[in-house]
């Protein structure tokens, strides 16, 4: 690995040692420094533009959970002449709820999910990004449904016809990133394992995973053996069976003293048509905005990191009205 912008050991020890620096160091000025004036910022929830609205989220989010910490998992990275550098950086982060805010009155308990984030970044700024944070992990260990949590914060918002919308593909705007990722053969392996899920083919993961395969999924839920990934991917593609399944980016990678490692983001665009994860099929039209990491070993996929955002879909389905 070569010195990163002068400043950091590596691109990975730039991403983790910025994402600490804004938040546990509290160093949200230096957003100014590290995200571009007019950086475009996607989640499921939606798309935030420009520099001063991420700091102003940042802000918030450190003051309903002041003892928040990010723990850099790891960064499978690609790198292009075009459009320089792009990380997918995997974290663990826990927190408090210490103080009344998005996520209501204070409850005093403590969660701990998920996070994915891919931001392409130039030196030492990062002027695109797409991000899943597991909500649904935070509302369940913070003692809510997350059905009913959706429909309290459509109501806060000011109704199905007020409240702000979940990100639709519709509603993207170009940050610059046109980046497909890397060919790395690990990356088209776990392509080629998430094309055979959705296209039903469950049987699949008794051939390409491994009989001890731990995964992270979604709702804060880590599970053990095939039969538990199957129930993940099942229950997801059940709910959307007719849905489109699209794969926007991906890399693979291999050294750094780890596993053979991918990431991907994707999508699913339809109508929950079925009984899944979402319970009773409404015919709502739906969105899934997913990323997934896997590590590989020497029986096959070994470790799965499979996030989309449970709160984020609910809000879609009882915003679309009768």
């Amino acid at each position: 690995m070569k010195p990163y912008a002068n400043n950091w050991q590596d691109f990975p020890d730039y991403i983790i040692g910025i994402t600490k620096q804004i938040w546990e160091d509290r160093g949200v000025e230096s957003l100014n420094h590290y995200y571009a004036p007019d950086i475009v910022v996607r989640s499921p929830m939606g798309i935030q533009r420009g520099n001063e609205a991420v700091k102003a989220s940042t802000m918030t989010t450190i003051h309903e959970f002041p003892d928040r910490q990010l723990f850099g998992e790891d960064v499978i990275w690609s790198e292009t002449p075009e459009h320089g550098h792009l990380s997918s950086h995997r974290l663990i982060t826990k927190a408090t709820h210490l103080q009344d805010g998005q996520f209501g009155k204070a409850t005093g308990k403590t969660w701990t999910v998920r996070v994915i984030a891919d931001c392409a970044a130039k030196g030492e700024t990062i002027y695109d990004e797409w991000l899943v944070r597991d909500y649904g992990g935070i509302v369940r260990q913070l003692g809510y449904d997350p059905a009913e949590f959706a429909a309290q914060l459509i109501e806060k918002e000011g109704g199905p016809q007020a409240a702000q919308p979940a990100f639709l593909p519709e509603y993207d705007m170009d940050g610059g990133y046109h980046g497909r990722g890397n060919d790395n053969p690990w990356g088209q392996k776990y392509a080629d394992i998430l094309n055979r899920i959705m296209a039903q083919d469950f049987n699949h993961i008794f051939k390409s995973y491994d009989r001890a395969v731990i995964g992270d999924y979604a709702g804060g839920k880590t599970t053990l053996g095939r039969n538990d990934s199957i129930g993940f991917w099942l229950g997801l593609r059940a709910s959307f069976p007719k849905a489109e399944f699209k794969i926007h980016h991906q890399i693979g990678m291999d050294g750094g003293m780890l596993s053979p490692r991918a990431a991907i983001r994707w999508s699913l665009d339809g109508l929950h048509e079925g009984w899944g994860s979402f319970g009773a099929p409404t015919g709502k039209p739906v969105h899934v905005f997913g990323m997934c990491h896997a590590e590989f070993g020497p029986w096959g996929l070994r470790r799965e990191y499979a996030l989309y955002d449970e709160i984020a879909i609910w809000k879609q389905i009882l915003m679309a009205g009768p």
